[in-house]
């Protein structure tokens, strides 16, 4: 690996779509690197003695390792390496926000390596040129597990699972198997090819996928728990965070997924229309996160007359704040491609009350807040009123919708209340990153093959829940 690139190569991201094209449909936005170039950016990393990337990627991957074989052509080499560690790295590299390159070395004093383009043109090569390959186990333990969900962390789960030699089995209530990555993420983020490939290698080591099937409406925990051995609750933190201020039940007020999950169902074509439509309406989007870019950007794609997306806190500093030195993940000022595509961003206003007129919605009434001894306060005086026919609440979500869970506590380990069954992924931990449940999923994998391998098989006779 060379040395000495980092002072000779500047960084160089992908080139996206232009912006004008790409909000006239919902194809995915970025373009590749030609070859050449990405190999000269896998030179820039320095081969650190102590490589923090490693600790920034929650899935520990060899970032340096893999940078060294694409920097020396050998792409083959640098997938064997990725696959090591990461399920989904044609996901990861799409869709994580890089907290490798918040925690680079070269970061301190330079632009970090491009890690996340990099890793997004290694899983891609792979997939063209038929390295990834179905992996079944070669020996069958005959223990049966079903994993309920199919997210990130339900998917890593059920794959490692199945290579390690048991029968799984993975319930969905949805149509299509994919949760979040399926219909939370936008197709212009995440071009669901990429997750259809990936779930066609799964299914061919052997995993099986039960779509429609929703736990406690079609089938209980208790009736999965005597016919499997083992059971992993992966079901994501899906409770949105609810905004109840004066006149939260007017029409045109609705969930950030509520709004999303419709638009890419729309797009695979299992939908004719979306029942929320942004086209000539003024939208407001309240939240800054991830979820409240996608609203913007789909707005946008939808034809909305105008957008503001709006956060409660200040807006950030344009460069790393001091209270997250490296090589923590920085709080700083970002734009993300959504937001640069257009509309307005208002930072350090809180929502008081949803504004009525005829019955109808006409816009958000909202006060700007600053920070005093630590608090957010009120600005006395700046009240104020914007104008919307749709506002999108993107807040985050609370957690597992928790009906059929009631009674079940989940513990860091991975394990719960009940004997024999498991919880990871965001049911478990929170709402967090896919790369956080792609881990969980993996660890999760470890944690219920350790139990399994530990005890006698004492599963009963009686035929599976979900019949295979």
């Amino acid at each position: 690996m060379s040395t000495r690139g980092f002072l000779e190569i500047a960084r160089r991201d992908p080139d996206e779509r232009d912006v004008g094209e790409r909000v006239r449909d919902f194809a995915a936005i970025e373009r590749r690197l030609p070859v050449l170039e990405v190999r000269a950016q896998a030179r820039r990393c320095m081969s650190c003695g102590v490589p923090f990337c490693h600790a920034g990627c929650p899935l520990g991957n060899p970032i340096p390792d893999f940078q060294d074989a694409v920097e020396r052509g050998s792409w083959a080499e640098a997938f064997a390496l990725l696959d090591r560690t990461n399920n989904f790295p044609e996901v990861t590299g799409r869709v994580c926000p890089a907290p490798c390159e918040a925690a680079c070395v070269l970061g301190i004093g330079a632009e970090a390596v491009t890690i996340e383009s990099i890793e997004r043109e290694i899983a891609t090569r792979a997939f063209d040129e038929g390295w990834v390959v179905p992996r079944p186990p070669t020996r069958e333990t005959g223990r049966r597990v079903t994993v309920v969900g199919s997210g990130p962390a339900g998917l890593a789960a059920a794959q490692q699972l199945r290579r390690a030699g048991h029968r799984v089995t993975v319930i969905e209530r949805a149509e299509k198997p994919g949760g979040l990555l399926r219909f939370g993420i936008p197709d212009f983020k995440l071009d669901k090819v990429w997750l259809d490939r990936r779930l066609a290698q799964i299914e061919a080591e052997g995993v099986v996928f039960r779509c429609g099937v929703s736990l406690g409406d079609d089938v209980g925990l208790e009736s999965l728990r005597e016919s499997e051995d083992a059971i992993v609750i992966a079901t994501g933190a899906t409770v949105p965070r609810d905004l109840p201020i004066e006149s939260r039940g007017l029409p045109g007020v609705h969930f950030a997924m509520d709004f999303l999950a419709p638009q890419n169902r729309v797009v695979s074509g299992a939908l004719d229309a979306t029942p929320i439509d942004a086209r000539g309406k003024r939208v407001v989007v309240l939240g800054g996160g991830d979820t409240g870019s996608d609203c913007v950007g789909t707005a946008l794609r939808q034809g909305a007359a105008s957008v503001t997306s709006i956060e409660l806190l200040p807006r950030p500093p344009g460069e790393r704040a001091p209270t997250t030195p490296w090589p923590l993940w920085p709080t700083m000022f970002r734009v993300s491609s959504s937001h640069e595509e257009g509309g307005t961003r208002a930072f350090a206003l809180r929502t008081t009350r949803f504004v009525e007129r005829e019955g109808k919605l006409a816009g958000i009434a909202c006060v700007e807040v600053e920070r005093r001894e630590g608090r957010l306060v009120d600005v006395e005086g700046s009240e104020h009123e914007i104008e919307a026919d749709l506002v999108l609440l993107a807040l985050g979500f609370t957690g597992p919708e928790r009906s059929p869970l009631d009674d079940v506590s989940m513990y860091d380990d991975f394990t719960t209340s009940r004997p024999g069954v498991f919880a990871c992924g965001d049911a478990r931990r929170g709402q967090s990153l896919v790369v956080w449940a792609i881990w969980e999923g993996r660890r999760a994998a470890e944690t219920v093959d350790a139990w399994l391998r530990a005890r006698p098989i004492e599963r009963s006779m009686q035929p599976p829940a979900i019949p295979f």
